[in-house]
């Protein structure tokens, strides 16, 4: 996806609709002078609703819109007539987005599942009208209740990819090669840091038609938890996935290091990121002989599976994916 197409972030103004005012209203017809109240009750205000569309992958068709005003509620009328409500806006969202309070930052809601509906801001209740206050005592009660007032605020729409393994490595690791040699996913390839600047998604066909998700992230640099490179705006998209997939070069000159670096970003940004499934990959082993990948097989941690691959020659791929498939499914069955 290119990078002007790819928008994770949104801010925007929000007023739910006020209710109507409820009606303060007596009978009067051809056969009726002074007839009883028949004030009839103010209608809703209306909602602003997120719902949830697996069709969409980023908040672009949000990007315009600057102040979101719902309809208010109508004022109720005589014969007892409710006001009408006010129209519902439904904001189509894609999966993975959660909503934030910008004065308090408090996340409001959080989508998840295709056509999941959370109300964002309640429209405000229509008021009663003066036919509910009538009482043994109080034949003709001459007030009725103004419509209550709608929500307003500024909220912040923030997008969280949603896949089930999240590539995690330092610029110019081999992250988009592995991306679009295991899935059909064009992502941008290069020989400089940050050729990816947008998470890339693609699906990775497994056996018996099966498949998993997989995002392409923008390389981590060291010092990205407090905002270096691309910072936070690419630690969030690595909050959902199930497994994380350190991908390190094996021309590294310290493999421990650089996992140790990246794993300790991670920490910094969301200490529960450790409680992921990490899987290392050695890639460009293809250069490697025997006694070199025993040699980097020492440095690694014992605790972390790890595998060589090579991208361009094809080397372990499918072992690879039958690793992430197994790890992802106990993952899931827990």
């Amino acid at each position: 996806m290119d990078k002007s197409n790819f928008v994770d972030q949104i801010k925007i103004f929000c007023r739910s609709g006020h209710g109507g005012a409820g009606s303060k209203h007596f009978m009067r017809n051809k056969l009726t002078a002074m007839g009883g109240p028949d004030g009839g009750d103010g209608g809703r205000g209306a909602h602003i609703i997120l719902k949830g569309n697996s069709q969409l992958w980023t908040l672009l068709h949000l990007r315009y819109y600057k102040n979101i005003l719902a309809e208010n509620g109508g004022n109720g009328g005589g014969n007892n007539c409710t006001g009408k409500n006010g129209k519902d806006i439904i904001i189509e969202v894609p999966l993975g987005t959660i909503a934030i309070n910008e004065e308090t930052e408090e996340q409001e809601a959080e989508i998840l599942e295709h056509g999941q509906e959370i109300i964002l801001m309640r429209g405000g209740r229509g008021g009663l009208g003066n036919s509910n206050f009538k009482t043994a005592t109080n034949q003709a009660p001459e007030y009725a209740q103004p419509g209550e007032e709608g929500e307003e605020g500024v909220k912040i729409l923030e997008l969280k990819v949603l896949a089930d393994v999240g590539l995690v490595g330092f610029p110019n690791a081999g992250k988009s090669t592995l991306l679009s040699s295991i899935t059909a996913a064009k992502a941008k390839i290069a020989n400089y840091a940050f050729t990816t600047l947008v998470p890339q998604l693609g699906m990775v066909e497994y056996r018996d038609g099966r498949s998993f998700c997989m995002a392409d992230l923008p390389g981590i640099i060291e010092g990205a938890a407090e905002g270096k490179g691309l910072g936070h705006r690419f630690l969030r998209h690595i909050e959902r996935n199930s497994i994380l997939l350190f991908l390190i070069p094996a021309d590294s000159n310290d493999h421990r290091k650089e996992f140790d670096i990246l794993r300790c970003e991670l920490e910094k940004y969301n200490p529960d990121m450790l409680q992921k499934d990490f899987i290392i990959a050695i890639s460009k082993s293809d250069m490697l002989d025997d006694e070199l990948k025993a040699s980097i097989s020492e440095e690694l941690p014992k605790n972390i599976p790890h595998i060589f691959i090579s991208s361009v020659t094809g080397f372990n791929l499918q072992p690879l994916k039958d690793l992430l498939w197994n790890v992802l499914n106990t993952t899931k069955e827990i």
